[in-house]
């Protein structure tokens, strides 16, 4: 994983490194080599939702869901 991101990192230099996963166990298991080797770890969808709804997703989708209840942000 290491020389992977020294590749990366050499293509495109100050560029954040992050392993994608939809595994739970994966994430836990990525995550501890973020120190060494400078990368973060998180799920694909937390960050296709990042991407297609904005930084703030989380904190939207959860006061409307406070808000409405969770039938109206699901439906």
């Amino acid at each position: 994983m290491v020389a992977g991101t020294t590749r990366l990192r050499s293509e495109t230099p100050g560029a954040d490194v992050r392993v994608l996963t939809p595994c739970p166990s994966c994430l836990q298991r990525l995550s501890r080599y973020d120190q060494d080797a400078g990368t973060s770890a998180d799920y694909i969808v937390v960050e296709m939702a990042r991407h297609l709804l904005g930084e703030n997703w989380m904190a939207d989708y959860v006061g409307r869901a406070n808000d409405g209840g969770i039938e109206r942000v699901l439906l």
